[in-house]
């Protein structure tokens, strides 16, 4: 499957992009308590998911512009940003 960068908005294969993914959480009645926002490097998490490429330049534009807050519609927390510029960084 094709996913867009959030950086510079290009289409790429799923598996060639870092995906940030937001998991509802519930009790054990099945109630939502809440949401945990983790970095999916498998790609198979389950959860609403946002992608970005493996581009310095690109993790720089979306973060700058809030793009991973707006996908997601919640604060993603910063110790999530530094890894995925971690990931981002290995890969270059």
């Amino acid at each position: 499957p094709m996913r867009k960068c959030l950086g510079c908005g290009e289409m790429f294969p799923q598996k060639e992009l870092v995906r940030v993914v937001k998991t509802k959480l519930k009790d054990e009645d099945g109630n939502e308590t809440g949401f945990e926002i983790s970095l999916d490097l498998t790609g198979k998490k389950a959860g609403r998911g946002a992608y970005i490429c493996k581009n310095e330049s690109c993790y720089t534009s979306a973060r700058k512009a809030r793009r991973f807050n707006k996908a997601l519609s919640c604060e993603i927390p910063e110790e999530i940003l530094e890894k995925m510029s971690q990931e981002i960084s290995s890969h270059e």
